[in-house]
């Protein structure tokens, strides 16, 4: 099954690939996602926690990190992701990337505010409906779309 690709690039720019890794936190009913400030001078979004890896991370290691850095929770990640999407998209820097997403389940373990230090990130709870409409990034709506049809068909 061919990888979905989200995002549309704007001519005239090179969109390098970086890998990248999020998750899918749930709680209560409740997803978590992480309001980001400003996005090239948009303003607020809504994002799920992750990021780009760093050398020689896993992409696992890579999406608790982000998790504990952008909302200070620590969690417990399954094995291995249930979803992957592709993205061009613009950082607040204005550099641009084709971020090769992966997609984890999780839980909290631990509420751990001395895991976060970017502080242009608010964790937000939302239910996974909301969370559809609200997120900024296409791939990332998908991702939490995929995580409910699993969810479901678990049960």
């Amino acid at each position: 099954m061919a990888t979905p690709q989200f995002g549309e690039p704007q001519p005239g720019r090179d969109y390098p690939d970086r890998p990248a890794a999020f998750a899918v936190i749930a709680c209560g009913g409740e997803v978590a996602l992480v309001r980001v400030d400003d996005r090239a001078g948009r303003g607020p979004v809504l994002d799920l926690p992750g990021g780009g890896l760093d050398p020689g991370e896993s992409a696992r290691d890579a999406a608790a990190r982000e998790v504990g850095e952008e909302a200070g929770l620590a969690v417990e990640l399954e094995p291995e992701p249930f979803a992957a999407a592709d993205h061009y998209f613009i950082a607040a820097v204005g550099r641009s990337v084709n971020t090769r997403g992966v997609f984890f389940a999780g839980r909290v373990t631990a509420e751990a505010p001395q895991l976060k230090v970017e502080d242009d990130h608010t964790l937000l709870w939302m239910s996974p409906q909301a969370a559809l409409v609200a997120l900024d990034r296409d791939s990332h709506a998908w991702a939490v779309a995929a995580w409910l049809r699993r969810l479901h068909r678990q049960a």
